[in-house]
């Protein structure tokens, strides 16, 4: 593989690595999110975790703060003090009367050529009878430079440049990392510095003292360790106590929620338990209740429904025995109306025209109490919907030659066999057509039919008034209207669509509507091939091609507007 592909190739998968994890902490993300977002008491011990975590380490900083400050206060006091008496010290040391001849020398003291190594051995301990000091000393005469006695490895170079400049107004301190001889890390210490006058000499001495913080430091540190510690184990704590709390409180509630969902899914027995007097306890006894009047609410509306249903039902079988006298008198006067005056002829027929409106509604009635008593039921058989579809058409030819509206038929060349009740699928396709007829505004309808491995599809177009916007179910509801004020041409009932989708409903199919103002509508039907299965799709769109294109073409052209450059100018293509 030649190197220029090899780089590309590592370069792609790399990407390709890269992107699956981001995939895969997105995904966590997301999952932890909802897990977070769905849980009250994980949100609970998360809040109060978080909150106990911020006051723990503004508590825990102010107070290691406190103690850091207390400690370094009362250290460096100490070591003022010792550095004090030790300059007092080194004056005695220092004094003439050390070197005064007519006083009797001890004769057990050993003197030494420069009295600097004395006093060194006087102020480290380092003597006889001494005893080890816990800091170092630096000793520097000014009258003569470079004349120094030190102790335990301090340098001259050891003393901050700061503290010599100040140490001939007052004694000051600083704290520095300083690094001794023979010491690879340097560590931390408070440097103390101040003057010796010999008035007899005229000379001065410059003492620094050395105290290391080492002690302090190493308690420091586990002050702070045990801050951090006792700051883990409160928060701990505490997040254990808000998980008890929590869990206290949201269990009754979570109870609550499925008793809830329980009851909303048709289980009107379904109730809580009720324990103490808290106001759990209370809440418990409001949903007992609440779900108690609920049934109670849910079965008198089913009384009703059943006892307006029973009425609907008795109302309209009851109506077919006069219907039938009523009908039979009325073809009697039809037939005979040329024997009549005009008038008389013309009563007879719209006597004639209304009875017809009349049986179609009362058949509707009782189509429409069948489905709500539940006593609908399908007669199947496999057959071809282009045969279902010809035959609602020619059905429906008379009333479109009415209404000078011709049909465009889009029919596919193989078989669409499906396992459907033929009576009502005829029925819901008449519906449609009958519809598109009365609203098409005489302009031509197409009937489309498509089919896949799963589910057959007729979708009916049609060019006229079209539908606003949320109306696309609201057609469906029984007795609506788009237009109240605008009369009836077919004489419909008002119940054809509503009649149309139980139908459908009844079949496992969907019966869906599209429409907007000036272009018209379109109704599809879904059905499944066979009976029971579930629909995942549809073989037509609900929306006609012509306006998905023109959707299409719209957003493909319209115009990208670019940013005006700098001195007010376009940018123009060449």
């Amino acid at each position: 593989m030649p190197p220029a592909k090899k780089k590309r190739f590592r370069r792609r998968t790399f990407r390709q690595i890269l992107g699956g994890v981001r995939r895969r902490v997105r995904r966590a993300a997301g999952r932890t999110r909802s897990v977070w977002r769905r849980s009250l008491q994980l949100q609970v011990v998360t809040s109060t975790l978080v909150i106990s975590v911020i006051v723990v380490v503004v508590l825990g900083t102010f107070l290691s703060e406190q103690i850091n400050r207390s400690v370094v206060q009362s250290s460096q006091r100490s070591s003022a003090s010792e550095a004090f008496a030790d300059r007092l010290q080194i004056a005695d040391a220092l004094a003439p009367e050390a070197d005064d001849p007519t006083k009797p020398a001890d004769s057990g003291k050993k003197g030494s050529a420069n009295p600097l190594d004395d006093v060194m051995d006087i102020v480290t301990g380092s003597g006889e009878n001494g005893s080890k000091k816990r800091y170092d000393v630096l000793i520097l005469n000014q009258a003569i430079p470079g004349q120094s006695r030190a102790s335990g490895g301090v340098v001259p170079a050891n003393v901050p440049e700061s503290l010599r400049h100040n140490v001939q107004k007052k004694t000051v301190g600083s704290i520095e990392k300083i690094k001794f001889v023979g010491e690879s890390q340097p560590r931390l210490t408070y440097v103390v510095g101040g003057t010796v006058h010999v008035p007899s000499s005229g000379q001065s001495y410059e003492v620094y003292h050395f105290f290391p913080f080492t002690d302090e430091e190493e308690l420091l540190s586990n002050v702070r360790l045990a801050i951090v510690v006792v700051g883990l184990g409160l928060v701990l704590l505490l997040a254990a106590i808000a998980y008890l709390v929590a869990r206290q409180v949201v269990t009754p509630v979570r109870l609550a929620r499925q008793a809830a969902e329980r009851l909303a899914s048709g289980k009107l027995d379904e109730r809580l338990k009720v324990r103490g007097e808290d106001d759990l306890a209370r809440l418990a006894n409001s949903f007992n209740e609440m779900a108690a009047n609920l049934a109670l609410k849910i079965h008198q509306l089913e009384e009703l429904s059943q006892v307006q249903r029973q009425f609907v039902s008795d109302v309209s079988h009851e109506l077919r025995t006069p219907l039938t006298t009523v009908r039979m008198a009325a073809d009697l006067l039809y037939d005979a109306r040329e024997d009549f005056d005009p008038m008389a002829a013309r009563s007879a027929e719209l006597m004639q025209a209304q009875l017809e409106r009349f049986e179609s509604m009362l058949a509707d009635l009782l189509e429409i109490s069948r489905y709500d008593a539940g006593a609908a039921t399908l007669d199947l058989d496999s057959v071809d919907v282009r045969d279902v579809v010809l035959r609602a058409i020619a059905d429906s030819e008379a009333l479109a030659e009415r209404h000078a509206t011709r049909f465009e038929l889009r029919l596919p060349n193989e078989p669409c066999m499906a396992e459907i009740d033929n009576r009502r699928v005829e029925r819901i396709l008449r519906n449609l057509l009958f519809n598109a007829i009365e609203h098409g505004e005489g302009r031509d309808i197409v009937v489309t039919v498509g089919a896949d491995r799963d589910a057959v599809a007729v979708a009916v177009r049609d060019h006229g008034i079209g539908l606003k916007a949320g109306e696309e179910t609201m057609v469906f509801d029984r007795f609506w209207r788009a237009d109240p004020s605008r009369a009836r041409t077919i004489g419909g009932t008002g119940l054809g669509l509503a009649i149309s989708r139980e139908d459908a409903t009844l079949h496992g199919g969907w019966l869906q509507a599209w429409g907007q103002p000036g272009e018209g509508s379109q109704f599809r039907l879904t059905l499944p091939r066979t009976a029971g299965a579930d629909l995942k799709g549809s073989p037509l769109s609900l929306v006609p091609p012509e306006i998905e294109m023109r959707r299409t073409w719209r957003t493909a052209m319209t115009p990208v507007l670019l940013p005006a450059s700098a001195d007010g100018a376009d940018h123009d293509d060449d």
